[in-house]
């Protein structure tokens, strides 16, 4: 069994795919805006928001179990149907992909947030990104990369994970974080599309 970190890298990938889709239809629901909680529940840091409205429990509700269950249904799937591609992954159970997976969602959420307090600290409003273009180009990078780089952060402490395949999320990632992020856009639950 030797591991793969093209193929890991392209199962968190497609598992995050899948998430983000339950995801992302959980923000467009009526449902959802129930849970319309910010995280910092109002606290302040130098007479600003720690996060702002933005960061809610809205998102955490679903994508930690959402990316618990993609893992375990891809690798599930991938262990049946294509056992060699399986093999080349690392040596969980069902149950290892399942609590990789909540933690890959957690770390995923959670990698917002240091962002996020960046940008309340600089007085940028939720949503909105940088005035000046310099400021604004690199929030754009940052804000495809924050959540990526936490759920590797996540995945790393749970399970060895080469520099290859980070390399390999954080350059087919942000692409499809950009994607979601348009998706949301259309559905009304973010404010702009990047």
């Amino acid at each position: 069994m030797t591991r793969d970190p093209l193929v890991e890298a392209l199962f968190i990938i497609a598992a995050f795919v899948l998430a983000g889709l339950a995801h992302s239809a959980w923000l467009g629901s009526a449902l959802s805006s129930k849970l319309m909680i910010p995280l910092d529940g109002g606290l302040r840091v130098r007479g600003r928001r720690l996060f702002g409205d933005n960061k809610t429990v809205r998102g955490f509700v679903v994508m930690i179990p959402a990316a618990a269950v993609a893992f375990a249904a891809l690798f599930s799937v991938l262990a049946y149907a294509f056992p060699s591609v399986a093999d080349e992954l690392w040596p969980l159970s069902s149950l290892g992909y399942l609590s990789l997976g909540s933690w890959a969602g957690f770390g995923f959420m959670a990698g917002e947030l240091p962002n996020s307090f960046v940008k309340r600290q600089l007085d940028i409003a939720p949503g909105k990104p940088p005035r000046s273009p310099m400021g604004a180009a690199a929030s754009f990078i940052v804000d495809r990369v924050d959540s990526i780089v936490g759920m590797l952060i996540a995945i790393s402490a749970a399970v060895p994970t080469s520099w290859k395949t980070w390399v390999f999320v954080l350059i087919i990632g942000p692409g499809i974080h950009l994607a979601f992020s348009v998706l949301l856009y259309r559905l009304g639950v973010k404010e702009r599309a990047a």
